[in-house]
């Protein structure tokens, strides 16, 4: 090239080659960006865009090359998207749990500084609040209840919940939804659904409810087994059923509590974070903005403030996978009867019994236990050798059971005690064998 820029043997002009722009990343340099997305964008964007092509004007395409580019193309996107299905795949079984082969369950994210270790203690309580403000919901509930005179009223309830799918699915507790009739949902925007119980589970305090909606914002799962006791923590819910998206800030006060809630033994972060009537089923955010527990439990009294509960997120997963995938938590052993305490003689009166104490109620005509020789009445002296007295002690021995064991059981019946082994089954929930031992039980307590 001369400086009159043409060449001098044609006189044609010379063309400059176009100059790369200084900085511009290649195929040999790629450049990558950690974006936090906006409330407004949907979770599942990545945070990058695809470079576009500068345009070009269309050249006319003759029937002759118009049949073989087809072809060529519908090969080409059946070779990339069963290539990109299959790399999709199994990046997303890396950090998702994939329900019924389509709803992603849970999306767990950690956040890592420039030394790849992880950084929990990055954002501050604004950012946490307003990072997590539309993952959490508000639930009203309507239940039927009979009272006096078997006359029949709507009774109406409230609590919260968390999103935990942008499809959504969402967690809460068992007792917000028990015996609901009809639940609702509210989003932070104000927007209103009606939701449907996919599963529920008494045990662990737990129940999984879903909305026909798109692009919601569902919480990232963090981890309860890296908390540490003084760690800060964001719970965020709807107390008193009148005030959605409350934010409260304490501590974790302990990581393991042993707690009984409803006869059932319960192991619960506890937290001093401010709790109150209509958080239940509300998250539990560590400062990165994960989901650590699900709220559900407050110690009240006149000498008694800051004791409040959550389930730890990593006890809750395994839960919220059953519920979603079964409606109930596989695994659990089903003795084929309940257990029913006397512990005044208003009660012994009523069940006719003159002993104060723990009984066994409820026996499944033909169950495992109605084989072994368990009746509804039967005094339970002691569970594998250990004298009981609260259903819960009954429960927490044989909860630690596995389908397949064996219980050994002492009963007095008629003044005489024996003893009877039972192999014990998988538990699997039925709404019809609930609502008969409800009736049964409200009737005639022993079926006699």
């Amino acid at each position: 090239m001369n400086e009159y820029n043409f060449d001098p043997m044609t006189g044609e002009p010379i063309q400059k080659p176009e100059q790369p722009v200084e900085g511009a990343p290649t195929a040999e340099q790629p450049v990558y960006h950690y974006v936090r997305p906006e409330q407004d964008l949907p979770r599942e964007e990545p945070a990058y865009q695809t470079p576009v092509a500068p345009k070009k004007e269309p050249k006319p395409i003759t029937a002759k090359v118009f049949v073989p580019v087809v072809a060529g193309v519908a090969v080409l996107a059946l070779v990339l998207g069963l290539i990109g299905g299959f790399a999709g795949a199994r990046l997303a079984a890396k950090d998702t749990v994939i329900a019924e082969g389509a709803a992603v369950i849970y999306k767990t994210t950690k956040l890592k500084d420039e030394k790849g270790d992880t950084v929990k203690e990055v954002l501050t309580v604004p950012q946490v609040a307003e990072l997590v403000k539309n993952s959490v919901v508000e639930i009203t509930t309507e239940q039927i209840v009979t009272g006096s005179f078997m006359q029949q009223y709507v009774s109406e309830g409230a609590g919260s919940g968390v999103i935990i799918t942008a499809d959504g699915y969402m967690v809460t507790n068992h007792h917000v939804i028990e015996g609901a009739t009809n639940i609702n949902v509210r989003l932070a925007d104000g927007t209103e659904y009606k939701a449907k119980l996919i599963g529920s589970d008494q045990k662990s305090d737990l129940a999984v409810i879903k909305v026909e909606a798109k692009d919601l914002t569902p919480a990232a799962f963090g981890s309860s087994e890296e908390l540490q006791v003084g760690e800060t923590v964001v719970a965020v819910g709807n107390p008193l059923g009148e005030l959605g998206g409350t934010v409260t800030q304490g501590i974790i006060s302990a990581l393991d509590r042993e707690i009984t809630i409803d006869k059932t033994t319960m192991r619960l972060l506890q937290t001093d974070t401010a709790i109150n009537p209509g958080n239940s089923g509300g998250g539990m955010f560590n400062t990165s903005g994960q989901l650590v527990g699900v709220v559900n439990a407050k110690s009240a009294g006149e000498e008694i403030e800051g004791l409040g509960f959550a389930i730890p997120i990593d006890t809750a997963k395994v839960v919220i996978e059953d519920l979603i995938g079964h409606g109930y938590v596989t695994g659990r052993v089903d003795p084929g009867f309940t257990f029913v305490e006397i512990n005044d003689m208003m009660n012994a009166m009523m069940y006719r019994v003159n002993e104060l104490g723990l009984y066994i109620s409820g026996v499944e005509a033909g169950s495992d236990a109605a084989k072994a020789g368990f009746q509804s009445g039967d005094y339970v002296v002691s569970v594998e050798g250990k004298k009981v007295s609260t259903e819960a002690e009954a429960n927490a021995i044989i909860d630690q059971k596995k389908v397949g064991e064996s219980v050994t059981i002492v009963v007095k019946r008629n003044g005489k005690e024996q003893s009877i082994t039972l192999t014990l089954s998988e538990y699997v929930p039925t709404v019809a064998d609930a609502q008969t031992s409800k009736q049964e039980g409200f009737l005639n307590p022993f079926g006699r």
